[in-house]
């Protein structure tokens, strides 16, 4: 039972990696289109928006799966993956908000949910690493 637990984990895992190598993928066609229809007008922020699911949500959860003993559990994982969303969508949008040629405070909310979530849930993670470094509680 035990063993099973674990290898439905650490598909859920590769099931992860693999949805953030799509959401990349789509962010990588969505900036393309967006900035081909926007006068030659470009922005970095909307080209580099799919670096933070490739680095944040492909490598990590690729590396958990090929050597990690250990998966996150729900809490920092949920947390994890809401501050990569907060980070690539705030990208998304202040790119549409340079190429459109104004600016907003607001979108600042962006970054730092975003980091503070991704922060939450890596240590999160550690403190359970750190608790339980055999994994046998989850």
């Amino acid at each position: 039972m035990f063993i099973s637990d674990i290898k439905l984990k650490k598909e859920h895992i590769d099931k992860t990696a693999f949805v953030y190598l799509l959401v990349s993928l789509f962010c990588v066609l969505f900036g393309a289109v967006y900035e081909r229809y926007s006068h030659e007008v470009y922005s970095g922020y909307m080209i580099y928006a799919f670096v933070f699911p490739l680095a944040g949500g492909v490598l990590p959860f690729a590396l958990i799966s090929r050597y990690g003993r250990r998966v996150p559990g729900r809490l920092s994982l949920n947390l994890y993956n809401a501050g990569i969303a907060a980070l690539t969508v705030g990208s998304i949008m202040k790119g549409v908000m340079e190429i459109y040629g104004t600016t907003n405070d607001i979108l600042e909310i962006y970054r730092i949910a975003g980091f503070g979530f991704v922060g939450i849930g890596l240590l999160l993670y550690a403190i359970g690493l750190l608790t339980d470094p055999k994994g046998k509680s989850r």
